[in-house]
C-alpha cells in the first residue's frame, strides 16, 4: 500500500510568495545603497566646499551696476535692463555666459506671479530680471542658494514671523535672502529687480515649477521655461561653467 500523502506543506523554494525578496537579497540592496551613498556624500561635500570657485558673478559688482543703472535712468526700467545686459556682455570674463536674447516669460512660484528674463543660468548661479508692472505677493521659498534681489524700480517689502514692521527695499537697495531662510514678500505696485542666486540651482527648480502643476496648468509657459533654462544650463556646462 502506498504511504498517505504528507500533510506537511512543501518547504521548498517554490513555496515562497512570488515577488518576496529573501533576507539576503534585501541585505544586498541595502549594502548597494550604502555604498552609493558613501561615494556620493564625499563628492557632495567636496563640491560644496568649493562652490565659490565656480562663481563668475560678484555680489558687490552687481550691486554697484544696479545702483549706476538707477542713478542714470531713474524709473525707465527698460533702459536699466538694457544697460545692465550691455555692461555684463562687455566684460571679457562674462560675455560668454550672457544670454542676450531678451525673451520674457511668466513665472509663478510660491503663489506670486510675475515675469522674468533669464540673463544667465548654470548649475551654481542664475541671473534674471524679475518683476511685475502691477505688483505681486507670495512665499519666497526655502532654497539651496543665497538670493540677492537688487531693486531697479518700485519697492519690495518682506516679512518674517515675530516682527511687527516690514522690511522695505527701495530702488538701489539689495534684499539678501540667506540660504535656507524663508520670508513673505510683496511688491505693492510696479516693481522690477535684478535677481541673482548662487549655490545649488537645480533643486530650486522644484519650487519654480510646482505652481505649473498644482495651480496654473500653463504648460506652454512651462515648456518655454524648461527649454530656455535647460538650454542655458547645458550650454554653460558645455563651456566648462558648472
Amino acid at each position: 500500500m502506498a504511504p498517505p500523502p504528507s500533510s506537511q506543506p512543501n518547504r521548498g523554494p517554490s513555496s515562497r510568495p512570488q515577488g518576496k525578496k529573501s533576507p539576503t537579497a534585501k541585505k544586498s540592496i541595502w549594502l548597494k545603497l550604502l555604498t552609493i551613498l558613501g561615494v556620493l556624500l564625499p563628492v557632495y561635500y567636496l563640491l560644496e566646499a568649493n562652490l565659490h570657485r565656480f562663481y563668475v558673478f560678484d555680489v558687490d559688482e552687481l550691486h554697484g551696476l544696479t545702483k549706476r543703472a538707477v542713478a542714470t535712468y531713474g524709473n525707465d526700467t527698460r533702459a536699466m535692463a538694457d544697460f545692465i545686459v550691455r555692461e555684463l556682455d562687455g566684460q571679457a570674463g562674462l560675455s560668454t555666459y550672457i544670454n542676450r536674447d531678451e525673451d520674457w516669460m511668466f513665472n509663478n512660484a510660491g503663489g506670486a506671479m510675475g515675469a522674468m528674463y533669464i540673463i544667465h543660468a548654470s548649475i551654481t548661479e542664475y541671473l534674471i530680471i524679475f518683476g511685475s508692472a502691477i505688483g505681486t505677493e507670495g512665499h519666497s521659498g526655502r532654497h539651496t542658494s543665497d538670493d540677492y534681489f537688487y531693486i531697479l524700480s518700485g519697492v519690495e517689502m518682506a516679512y518674517v514671523p515675530g516682527q511687527y514692521e516690514p522690511e522695505i527695499y527701495p530702488p538701489g537697495s539689495v534684499h539678501h535672502l540667506h540660504r535656507g531662510h524663508v520670508k513673505q514678500y510683496r511688491m505693492p505696485e510696479k516693481c522690477f529687480a535684478l535677481e541673482y542666486a548662487r549655490g545649488w540651482i537645480p533643486p530650486m527648480l522644484f519650487f519654480g515649477f510646482a505652481d505649473f502643476f498644482t495651480s496654473t496648468l500653463d504648460f506652454p509657459t512651462l515648456g518655454k521655461t524648461v527649454w530656455i533654462t535647460g538650454r542655458e544650463m547645458l550650454g554653460n556646462l558645455a563651456r566648462g561653467k558648472f
